[in-house]
């Protein structure tokens, strides 16, 4: 994505947000949310003819890159498999959980054993050395098989919304499915309550759009720096 791409993607996510929440829009909404995500997960997805964030982000980048950490970054010490990760796991736990009620894709396909890491959570307040084991050892081509496979189940659940949908607050018993689950840490039980008091409109145009776009733009800057060193 160019900078004319950029500010696009942020012009239609201002559109999308004004609009989600009104039934008439429902077709225009889904439409509009499925053009902006497919510009955060690879061009495979989606078959977009425009080049992605995540594909501007993997294009000749390095394992030794992808794990690097600490990152010498102003806005953050992790590792690019860390943001893949975090970005990866909150999608899949909102989407799959808590708007369609459903088994996270993690949970269900089998990956932590594929993925080879050692948790099942979020990724929010990990200690330096949980972050620095998941960087080390984390399989990256499964990471990003994961992180693909998330997008399109993301993009099936939008699809099947309905009209007034979005309006509808997030269910209290799919914060405590995800509270058994243990998907975020106790030290991160802030992210619970703060999705709890969600609509299913927060959710899409946070955790499935506008927290990636964050991330992705932060490792591109982290790959950036780890060049330029």
């Amino acid at each position: 994505m160019n900078l004319t791409q950029r500010k696009l993607w942020n012009e239609n996510h201002k559109r999308l947000t004004s609009i989600i929440l009104k039934p008439h829009e429902h077709r225009n909404t889904i439409d509009l949310f499925l053009k902006n995500h497919s510009l955060l997960h690879s061009s495979g997805m989606s078959n977009s003819i425009i080049a992605t964030l995540e594909d501007e982000l993997v294009r000749d980048i390095t394992e030794e890159t992808l794990r690097k950490y600490p990152v010498n970054a102003p806005d953050t010490k992790n590792s690019i498999v860390w943001h893949i990760w975090h970005i990866s796991r909150i999608e899949d736990m909102t989407m799959n959980v808590l708007v369609n009620n459903t088994d996270q894709v993690f949970c269900s396909e089998g990956w932590h054993k594929k993925l080879k890491v050692e948790y099942s959570h979020s990724g929010n307040e990990m200690t330096e050395d949980e972050i620095l084991n998941l960087s080390r050892n984390i399989d990256v081509a499964e990471l990003f098989a994961y992180r693909l496979e998330v997008g399109r189940k993301t993009r099936e659940i939008v699809s099947s919304l309905l009209a007034g949908d979005f309006k509808k607050k997030v269910e209290a018993e799919r914060i405590k499915k995800l509270e058994k689950q243990e998907a975020v840490k106790k030290e991160a039980s802030w992210l619970l309550e703060y999705w709890g008091n969600k609509r299913i409109a927060g959710l899409i145009l946070m955790p499935a759009t506008r927290h990636i776009y964050v991330h992705l733009n932060k490792s591109i800057r982290i790959k950036t720096k780890i060049l330029k060193d």
